[in-house]
């Protein structure tokens, strides 16, 4: 488990944002839109773009859409998000993801996780979430939602722990939390509209 947490700790040193797509079920059934989502996607690969996830879904195709995305981009690291329940753990490891993302704490459901060898990255606000978050000796935490979190939260207090601020971000907001000691964000609603990803995002990875 901590060569997991080291390797990603590596990645986060290197890579400035995760990009976050939230599947509606629509697309994973109709070949059009699932075509022109992996067209985008695959541009903003060639790219560079390194760090994607995927919002988990109890839908059925869902372990086929991201299998068909893990197969496609063997390269990325590829990880899935909302994680909510032990089936969303199961079905994260049964593509070989490399990772996942919690909205919020769940101390039971972080601990499944870490049993089965699997990082769980949690969404905290509170204080007290983050105290019991790093007495489980979790590593690298997402601070979510970044706009509400806990304001006796100073990030900088915390040495050996990687954050990365998440919810309502945009390409925009990478220098910003980058030079408030975050180490990475996550790009989901504002990155990606009627399936085509935000400009910017393409002109930022083209210059840098």
């Amino acid at each position: 488990m901590n060569k997991k947490e080291d390797f990603f700790s590596e990645i986060l040193k290197n890579e400035s944002f995760f990009l976050l797509i939230k599947p509606e079920d629509n697309i994973y059934l109709n070949s059009y839109l699932r075509n022109a989502l992996f067209e985008e996607l695959d541009s903003l690969i060639k790219l560079g773009l390194k760090n994607v996830e995927i919002s988990w879904s109890n839908n059925k195709n869902w372990l086929n859409f991201v299998s068909t995305i893990k197969i496609k981009y063997p390269r990325i690291n590829l990880g899935s998000a909302s994680i909510i329940n032990k089936q969303s753990i199961e079905d994260s490891l049964r593509i070989g993801l490399n990772f996942s993302m919690m909205k919020f704490w769940d101390k039971d459901l972080f601990n499944y996780a870490k049993a089965k060898s699997h990082l769980l990255i949690p969404g905290i606000k509170h204080l007290t979430d983050l105290e019991e978050a790093i007495n489980s000796r979790c590593k690298i935490i997402k601070i979510y939602p970044i706009h509400n979190k806990d304001n006796s939260i100073n990030i900088l207090d915390y040495k050996n722990i990687d954050f990365i601020a998440a919810g309502g971000l945009s390409i925009n907001d990478v220098n910003k939390y980058k030079s408030l000691g975050y180490k990475s964000i996550v790009i989901g609603d504002k990155g990606i509209k009627n399936l085509k990803f935000d400009r910017k995002i393409f002109e930022w990875l083209k210059t840098n």
